[in-house]
């Protein structure tokens, strides 16, 4: 039965693969190496710096950045050295409030703004959009001058992270504008089956575009997380003055110079750092970059 289905192979006089069949398997066979290959070597890329990292950090003070590959012996007990120091649960505690707040803050504002922009129609919609895509446009740099005196004079703010977490609330330009591109495509013949059923437009964003929505809200979710977790320049302007209030961005670079010549310690302390933000990718890969990928696939 499997001879007469399986189509006839195009062999010599004696039963063997024809010389342009044996190409075609060597060529087919030389493409899936090099592809493999170049695959191998961008991961290697990317991931050796972070082993590097590791390793060191559980070398010993003599021993790190020598000659030597891995460690003579295996000191774990650097991570507690770190999560000794004073003021790190602090910055952990500080990171983990200004990341996972404003990224709730966030989600929740920019939703709805997207939806708007992506389903609504209503006189001055291209102007709103275009008013979006110019606040992506605008270096925070520009505005930080009037900010920091409205946040520091004005409402005395200054020496928190205040500042940085209350802004989230009233949407963030990117979010909106990549949550709007995704919303696009899904279609509007849901949204009309809602309301013929007699849904609103806050139950149809609620029971039919949020569940649709996931992928899209999951990679803005991430995005906002990331960026606030990694946030130097921010923590740097309005809470440098007060200890208390620093994060890990910038608290890292205070423990940097406090022990500039243990660098076992240093990177001890870098890969405490970046162990959440590559836990969070590692779960939530596939709705990130399904998200991604979606967008911007109907505008």
């Amino acid at each position: 039965m499997t001879s007469l289905l399986a189509p006839p192979r195009p062999t010599g006089t004696a039963g063997a693969p024809t010389p342009a069949a044996r190409t075609a398997r060597r060529k087919a066979l030389l493409h899936w190496i090099a592809v493999h290959a170049l695959g191998v070597a961008a991961a290697l890329f990317f991931v050796l710096p972070f082993v590097f990292v590791l390793l060191t950090s559980l070398m010993s003070d003599q021993q790190a950045l020598t000659r030597d590959l891995t460690p003579d012996t295996w000191e774990w007990g650097n991570y507690r050295r770190v999560l000794d120091t004073p003021g790190f649960l602090t910055w952990w505690r500080n990171t983990l409030l200004y990341a996972g707040l404003g990224t709730v803050l966030t989600v929740v504002s920019s939703v709805p703004v997207a939806y708007a922009l992506a389903k609504f129609r209503f006189r001055g919609r291209r102007l709103s959009l275009m008013l979006v895509v110019s606040m992506m446009m605008l270096p925070p740099q520009v505005v930080i001058i009037p900010m920091y005196l409205f946040w520091a004079k004005q409402v005395d703010l200054s020496g928190t992270l205040w500042p940085l977490i209350i802004p989230m609330a009233f949407g963030d330009a990117f979010s909106i504008f990549l949550l709007r591109q995704f919303l696009l495509t899904i279609p509007d013949e849901y949204l009309d089956a809602a309301k013929v059923d007699g849904c609103g437009e806050f139950r149809t964003l609620v029971r039919v575009v949020l569940p649709m929505a996931k992928p899209g809200i999951a990679a803005i979710a991430l995005f906002q997380f990331f960026a606030a977790w990694n946030d130097y320049f921010g923590p740097q302007i309005y809470a440098s003055e007060n200890p208390a209030a620093w994060t890990l961005s910038y608290g890292l670079e205070s423990f940097k110079g406090a022990h500039h010549t243990d660098w076992n310690l240093t990177m001890a302390a870098t890969v405490l750092v970046m162990a959440p933000v590559i836990a969070v990718f590692f779960f939530a890969q596939k709705a990130f970059v399904e998200g991604v990928t979606l967008t911007g696939v109907k505008g």
